[in-house]
């Protein structure tokens, strides 16, 4: 009888407990107590934005700069000049200029140059007599075979078996054409007609920013020409 009148109060407890938990009202969220008057309210920094501090800048990574001491990028030196001065009467007054001129050149040396004494008459192209006719028409062949196909086999006189190569009225298309000839193998040379005589150049290379007048005045030559540096060697 008592275990059951103890059931039956625990099922009424809990049954209590329930409905209080089912149908009982929250309790009411708290509210902020107004201050008393004539006292501000304090705030919290998050209610007002504007008053936020602002954001602290970040630095910029300072710029690499090179170690002190380290030594700056060399700076090529200017190419070569190379001149041609002249011309000189004779070999001697070359010689005297090429002393003139040997300390400060990295190279230098004399050309004779054959110039026309008289009217101009242009200029020739051609290859020395051969022994016979039989090796210089064998040249001749060889001659067509790389293109050189206007060319003549000299017959008789003082040239007879040497190979005409044309004729040009400058010496510069005189020049351009033998070194072409030369450079196929051929020992092809241009040389003026009519009268000619020699003439001497000195030929140099210099620092690239050598005074070219200078070295003109120094040298006793009327003319200073740029030339093309020879390649290295």
């Amino acid at each position: 009888m008592t275990m059951r009148a103890l059931l039956v109060l625990l099922v009424v407890l809990n049954l209590g407990v329930a409905a209080w938990w089912l149908f009982h009202d929250d309790a009411a969220a708290p509210t902020q107590a107004d201050p008393p008057s004539g006292i501000a309210r304090l705030a919290l920094a998050s209610e007002h934005p504007e008053l936020r501090p602002p954001p602290t800048p970040v630095a910029a990574a300072p710029a690499a700069t090179p170690p002190a001491g380290a030594p700056a990028p060399a700076t090529p030196p200017p190419a070569d000049t190379c001149l041609r001065l002249g011309p000189f009467a004779d070999a001697d007054a070359a010689g005297k200029a090429q002393d003139a001129l040997r300390a400060g050149a990295k190279r230098i040396a004399v050309r004779e140059q054959q110039a026309q004494a008289g009217r101009d008459r242009g200029w020739r192209v051609y290859l020395p007599p051969a022994a016979d006719r039989t090796a210089a028409d064998a040249t001749a062949e060889r001659l067509r075979a790389a293109g050189f196909k206007d060319l003549l086999v000299v017959g008789n006189g003082a040239e007879a078996n040497g190979i005409a190569l044309g004729r040009f009225s400058t010496e510069d298309r005189a020049r351009q054409h033998a070194e072409a000839l030369r450079a196929a193998g051929f020992e092809a040379k241009a040389e003026a007609l009519g009268e000619t005589k020699a003439t001497y150049w000195l030929e140099l290379a210099v620092a690239g920013d050598a005074d070219a007048a200078a070295l003109r005045r120094r040298a006793g030559a009327a003319q200073s020409r740029p030339i093309d540096c020879p390649g290295p060697r």
